[in-house]
């Protein structure tokens, strides 16, 4: 008796039920969660379509007509067309009542006769995951439609330009290397979606918080967009507000999240490089906003909201913006391998300061596709640090340009004095 209880399995009680009871299952619970949603956000005082019952029934339904006819799509296009004309007729019922009703609920019932159909073939992670996809839609209805109302309609255009340049240009663009310089056209435009993504995040965010959002939020997306064009911009209001103190630790801030910025990026496109400056740069970021966010609260707290965006400039999804980038990342990536063949490693050194003087990431993209194959992991390591740190003193320089008379005194010797901070990181690469 013990040895037949030790032989019995639990997948000998799985045999005792049918192989199609897991999809069926399956089936239920997913179509009961659409109408379950579809149940909650109805509306008791104005007909709605479906329910708790009705949406179970119709993934049933196609479930049952997929298995029926097998890989026979007439017979399944007929079901569709059935379930179509019901769905109609209930859609011209809320018309009569209500001119401006949706069609939400229709959708999401021939949605559901689909998904039931999947799983009847076996597709039970696309059905799932498609599920859950409509739930998460069906759910954010109030964000999504927020969003809309936020976004500039000049921006889904923008939107479609990063297709462009993403799902349209860079499948196309060779992927090899041209000549002694090992200039690659892929490796290029695949830096320039990277950066331009990264940047368009922060650009967005922008446009949906609006004016509501705090001076330190403010700072935190500039510095992920562009930290040094964040710094004239803030400088320039801390002259206009007279709260020097307040746009100085903002300053900072951002610049403290340019590190953070750096280390996605190297995380993205050189790994190893990424691994080696996690550490240095994790601690300069929170060291930097750290000591902005102190500095900032000596400011004057009711100058703690903004009425413009601080981030002016062009849209990073912008095809002349991402012309111009791929056009300084590959001199970039001439002008490294050139200082190095003719001046070594002190060149390329020199040439990692004089690129922090301007804007840092097309310098420090360049490094990491050369990294390991011209430049040595240690050069493109030191590289990118004294590049990171120029663009510090650079900033310091912008403020005490741009920013009123404290800014100048205040904030450019703390620039200073963090770019000195930040060279420090050389005695740990």
């Amino acid at each position: 008796m013990e040895e037949t209880l030790k032989a019995f399995h639990f997948s000998d009680v799985a045999n005792l039920f049918p192989g199609s009871l897991v999809p069926i299952l399956i089936t239920l619970t997913l179509s009961f969660l659409i109408g379950l949603e579809r149940e909650e956000h109805s509306n008791p005082s104005y007909y709605n379509f479906g329910g708790v019952r009705t949406f179970p029934i119709i993934g049933l339904c196609g479930y049952l007509i997929a298995s029926l006819t097998g890989n026979q799509p007439l017979a399944l296009g007929v079901g569709v067309l059935v379930l179509g004309a019901l769905l109609w007729l209930s859609y011209r019922k809320k018309l009569e009542l209500s001119p401006s009703a949706g069609m939400t609920s229709e959708v999401s019932g021939l949605f559901t006769f689909l998904m039931g159909a999947l799983l009847a073939h076996g597709a039970l992670w696309e059905a799932t995951t498609l599920t859950v996809l409509v739930l998460l839609l069906l759910e954010l209805k109030t964000g999504l439609e927020s969003l809309a109302r936020k976004l500039p309609p000049a921006e889904i255009f923008t939107f479609t330009r990063f297709l462009l340049i993403s799902a349209v240009i860079l499948p196309i663009v060779p992927d090899q290397d041209y000549t002694f310089l090992h200039f690659n056209p892929f490796h290029t435009w695949l830096i320039v979606v990277g950066i331009s993504s990264l940047s368009y995040a922060a650009y967005v965010l922008s446009y949906i918080l609006g004016s509501s959002r705090s001076i330190l939020l403010s700072a935190i997306l500039g510095g992920i967009y562009s930290s040094t064009s964040t710094t004239v911009v803030l400088a320039k209001r801390s002259k206009e507000e007279k709260t020097s103190q307040l746009f100085s630790g903002a300053i900072i801030v951002a610049s403290g999240f340019m590190y953070f910025r750096l280390v996605v990026l190297l995380s993205i496109f050189n790994w190893n490089l990424a691994r080696q400056l996690l550490i240095p740069f994790s601690v300069l970021g929170v060291l930097f906003t750290t000591i902005g966010a102190l500095w900032m609260n000596f400011g004057k707290k009711k100058n703690l909201r903004l009425h413009s965006t601080p981030i002016k400039g062009k849209n990073p999804l912008e095809l002349q913006a991402a012309l111009i980038f791929a056009v300084l990342f590959s001199v970039m990536s001439i002008l490294t391998v050139l200082t190095l063949k003719y001046l070594g490693a002190m060149g390329m050194y020199g040439l990692s300061f004089l690129s922090g003087l301007t804007d840092v990431d097309p310098f420090v993209m360049s490094l990491t596709q050369s990294a390991g194959a011209i430049v040595t992991e240690e050069t493109a390591l030191r590289g990118i640090i004294i590049a990171s740190a120029s663009n510090n003193v650079m900033k310091g320089i912008y403020a005490a340009i741009w920013g009123g008379e404290s800014v100048r005194k205040n904030c450019s010797l703390v620039f200073i004095g963090l770019a000195l901070l930040s060279l420090m990181t050389l005695f740990f690469v």
